[in-house]
């Protein structure tokens, strides 16, 4: 039997970055895939697959152009679903190549087979015929999320998708109802209307992206009426059913709201919700518990009920971001074995890769009423910026808020194209206390998109001196 001082299960962000962190503290390290590829639903079915195939369908249709080309521009007439899904797979296979090359350059024992604790320090490991037993002294349970079916949807290949199945598209459909208007369900909205698909989207909610500043999704939801989507906001759906063919027009879907309205479509993707894997792993065997989404618990050092048992990424819940469970992973494994490390900054940004794209960091507008923090917002439009005309997109906005008095800066916000690569900006300055001025007496590269924070940062303090 093989022992290590370290034991991960799941071999996605969170779990890279914790086997690797334990190898650069010099210990015994052993990772364990259920599946048969690396990467977990980061590299194979949600992130990078996703942005892979948006990147591919807005270079082959020339949208991300035609601002600059004019509205007829299109690299390719007639786009298949071979041209889409080829361009994720060498993506997908060079991030495979990545991973494996860390684990083996650190040492790092990767063990396939699916995971089930038999006691508090044994893990018993099953793949296909064979079965192995390991111990160790420290865990990382990483196993993160999956979508939620629900009994009452009809999943069905080539009709009826979850997030996990929607890139096993055999064709590209002409109709296509999403349910859902959370960032699963708008990123997919987006990548299918700018294809030419007619979008319909369901949300319950009176509003896309609820976490988002209200400006901006007002704005998005703007963009996403002007690509053809469809919006059906404030509507709960309350079944989902397959037609017969009728006047050749082959099996339909049907989405049937509570308000009574019939919504029909060659597809329909469900992306409500993701739901946690803990009950595969064997977990009341070590006296943890999970909650009814099968997410764990764990303390401000990622720590479980049991001390020796960590948790990190989707599998703990909020934030469940690739990007916040890498380093969730690593401060877990600092902390089991007593590296020093500081905990992580509430401040990290989010990325929407919609189209268009949406980031933000720290708080909107609507939080900062509610908090009672006096606030000024600076605005610059991607029509005032060079760079902005040179790309053609002159729809892009950059939003600062700054406090009255102190002139710190309280929230980023951002739409429009480089907006997640754009928002680290002023994350720096947010993190290390910078004030408005800072940019104001910045001086950026010409012509770039950078310069938009100097431009809403000179917006918003005209507005408190009243200029």
């Amino acid at each position: 039997m093989r022992h290590f001082d370290l034991a991960i299960v799941g071999t996605g962000p969170a779990g890279q970055k914790a086997a690797i962190q334990a190898a650069k503290l010099g210990k015994r390290v052993a990772i364990i895939e259920k599946n048969n590829v690396l990467g977990g639903a980061q590299i194979n079915t949600g992130t990078i697959p996703s942005k892979a195939l948006r990147e591919a369908v807005l270079h082959l249709t020339g949208a991300s152009k035609r601002g600059l080309f004019g509205e007829n521009h299109r690299v390719k007439r007639d786009i298949t679903i071979a041209d889409l899904i080829s361009v994720g797979q060498q993506v997908i296979r060079r991030e495979w190549e990545v991973i494996r090359d860390a684990f083996d350059r650190n040492g790092i024992e990767l063990v396939w087979g699916k995971a089930h604790f038999e006691g508090p320090n044994l893990l018993q490991i099953e793949f296909g015929d064979e079965t192995e037993l390991i111990t160790a002294d420290k865990f990382v349970i990483a196993t993160g999320t999956k979508p939620a079916k629900p009994e009452s949807v009809p999943f069905k290949a080539g009709k009826v998708f979850c997030s996990d199945t929607i890139l096993a598209l055999q064709s590209i459909p002409k109709t296509m109802t999403v349910v859902g208007g959370g960032v699963i369900g708008v990123e997919y909205a987006c990548i299918m209307a700018t294809l030419g698909v007619r979008v319909t989207l369901i949300e319950g909610r009176n509003h896309v992206l609820g976490f988002l500043d209200h400006e901006i999704a007002e704005a998005f939801q703007y963009h996403m009426r002007r690509m053809g989507i469809t919006l059906r906001l404030g509507e709960k759906v309350e079944s989902i059913e397959e037609l017969p063919p009728d006047n050749g027009s082959g099996i339909l879907v049907q989405a049937t709201l509570e308000s009574g309205k019939k919504i029909r479509s060659q597809t329909l993707l469900y992306a409500v919700g993701r739901q946690g894997v803990c009950g595969e792993l064997g977990l009341a065997n070590v006296g943890l518990e999970f909650d009814d989404r099968e997410r764990l618990k764990v303390n401000e050092f990622y720590q479980t009920n049991v001390p020796h048992i960590y948790a990190a990424g989707d599998v703990i819940g909020f934030p469940a971001l690739a990007s916040t469970a890498m380093e969730q992973g690593r401060q877990a494994v600092c902390h089991a074995f007593g590296a020093p490390t500081q905990s992580m900054s509430n401040l990290f940004p989010y990325g929407i890769y919609a189209v268009p794209e949406i980031s933000m960091v720290g708080k909107t507008e609507q939080q900062l009423t509610e908090e009672g923090i006096p606030y000024e917002a600076g605005i610059a439009t991607y029509a005032e910026i060079a760079r902005g005309q040179l790309l053609g997109d002159t729809n892009g906005l950059l939003k600062i808020l700054i406090h009255q008095e102190e002139h710190t800066i309280l929230g980023i916000h951002i739409i429009g194209t480089g907006a997640t690569e754009l928002v680290h900006i002023g994350q720096a300055v947010m993190a290390l206390g910078g004030k408005a001025e800072y940019f104001t007496h910045s001086v950026f590269n010409f012509p770039t998109l950078a310069e938009a924070y100097k431009v809403a940062a000179y917006n918003g303090l005209n507005k408190l001196s009243h200029v």
